[in-house]
């Protein structure tokens, strides 16, 4: 086998591979002899079919086999003497023509053929430590938590059938149909649904039109769309909806203690507060974690500048791009109900892909570098914590995983970068920083480009 390189431009690579045809006819015969003692063909006892006749039967289908094997071998071994990690799979040209390729199957010709790749560029790493991130802290206080178990004790909250009017607090049973123009629209009806007035869960005007309805009352509500309204098509509508109350039930008297502590499982009302607690520290540490994330992944995007592979990106990009046109389709919404265009939407989001390659690059360097390992038990561990949100398939999913390990790399990645992340943070130069609650969740509507 003959290699040259006809290409060697920045990361892009071609090398032309030439396999004469005796080493090809070399394999075939070796195949064959294989085949001899498996195939069963009329007339001939096993083992005793001649090797021409076993040509004849096999050989073009076994040849493409060898040359299916050649350029997988090609592949691995080319790289590996060249000390090259390709940033994708390698494409072939290979011979064009019916004849050509007739030829090569039949082991009369050489298989020519150019092998194109990229290599992942060398990335330089920097020092850590001068890395600076500040750590946002929210204190959780007393108040906080009386007002999370308040919040429980609401929803465990008895009501009871009244009679006369609905008023704020009251929850009722109705039903309705929503319509505009006098048309009904997608997801504007339903049956037999509970409705607290005072709670906000319905669009604003709703709940406030129903203060006063008694069971077995019909209402006509008008109701006119946020212009921020989820739904586009609803966005700044004004509709009707027909309500059809059933019942108007009462809260029932709300005492926050043992009692309400055993009704939701739990001992007492000091370990429901506990259990609280560690609820509500556990959701604000994860608003910090992405925080934090978020400024280490910045440093390191402004640190590092190298080439990136074309192939990387445009890959990184399609998948980010065909998420956003499921994401308008599902909100049937266009780019110019985002304020933009689709070419500098495109534009945009080439430059987020562009930077996750780039910090995935970075961030598979530093792991590498420092023996950072993902093992197969958290890999499991993680896949487990995924199928119990599936009740019922629990099975099947933990099957398909166990069989599909590209399936599996795909929890595998992400508990890599955390692990990497974490490893940074004990590196970089972190100072904590209290901030009020709301300054911790405000979204910043900046990538995070995870990698």
């Amino acid at each position: 086998m003959q290699v040259t390189e006809t290409l060697s431009d920045g990361l892009k690579r071609e090398l032309r591979v030439v396999v004469p045809a005796s080493e090809l006819n070399e394999r075939l015969t070796a195949r064959l002899g294989e085949l001899k003692d498996q195939v069963r063909i009329k007339g001939f006892r096993p083992g005793m079919v001649p090797m021409q006749h076993l040509k004849r039967v096999y050989g073009r289908s076994a040849m493409a086999e060898i040359v299916q094997n050649v350029l997988n071998e090609t592949s691995q071994k080319t790289l590996s003497e060249r000390g090259e990690r390709p940033a994708m799979q390698p494409s072939y040209d290979l011979p064009e023509g019916d004849q050509e390729t007739e030829q090569v199957l039949a082991g009369h010709a050489d298989l020519a053929f150019s092998m194109k790749y990229e290599v992942l560029p060398k990335v330089e790493l920097q020092d850590f430590k001068g890395i600076k991130v500040e750590r946002p802290i929210a204190e959780i206080t007393e108040e906080d938590i009386d007002k999370e178990v308040q919040g429980l004790a609401d929803s465990a909250r008895s009501y009871a059938t009244k009679e006369g009017a609905a008023e704020t607090g009251d929850r009722l049973t109705i039903s309705y149909v929503g319509t505009i123009d006098g048309t009904p629209f997608d997801g504007g009806s339903a049956e037999n649904v509970f409705i607290r007035i005072g709670s906000g869960q319905f669009i604003p005007g709703f709940e406030e039109q129903l203060i006063g309805a008694t069971a077995g009352e019909k209402r006509t509500l008008k109701i006119k769309f946020p212009d921020d309204y989820g739904a586009a098509q609803l966005a700044g509508k004004d509709a009707e909806f027909a309500v059809e109350v059933s019942e108007v039930a009462a809260p029932g008297e709300l005492a926050i203690d043992d009692e309400l502590a055993k009704r939701l499982g739990v001992e007492s009302l000091e370990r429901l507060k506990e259990i609280v607690r560690r609820q509500v520290e556990s959701r604000y540490g994860g608003f910090t974690r992405q925080k934090v994330k978020r400024q280490l992944l910045d440093a390191l995007d402004g640190v590092y500048s190298f080439e990136l592979p074309p192939s990387m990106v445009e890959f990184e990009f399609g998948n980010i791009w065909n998420q956003v046109q499921q994401d308008l389709a599902r909100a049937n919404r266009t780019f110019a109900d985002e304020n933009t265009t689709e070419e500098k939407a495109r534009e945009e989001y080439r430059q987020i892909a562009a930077r996750r390659v780039k910090l995935g690059l970075v961030l598979s360097e530093i792991g590498d570098r420092n023996s950072i390992q993902v093992s197969e038990d958290e890999v499991s561990r993680e896949i487990q914590a995924y199928v119990r949100r599936f009740p019922g398939r629990e099975r099947e999913l933990l099957d398909m995983y166990r069989k599909n390990p590209q399936a599996r790399a795909s929890f595998r990645a992400p508990i890599f970068e955390e692990k990497v992340v974490d490893f940074l943070l004990e590196l970089a130069d972190v100072t904590d920083k209290t901030v009020s609650k709301e300054e911790l969740t405000r979204d910043d509507d900046s990538d995070t480009a995870q990698a």
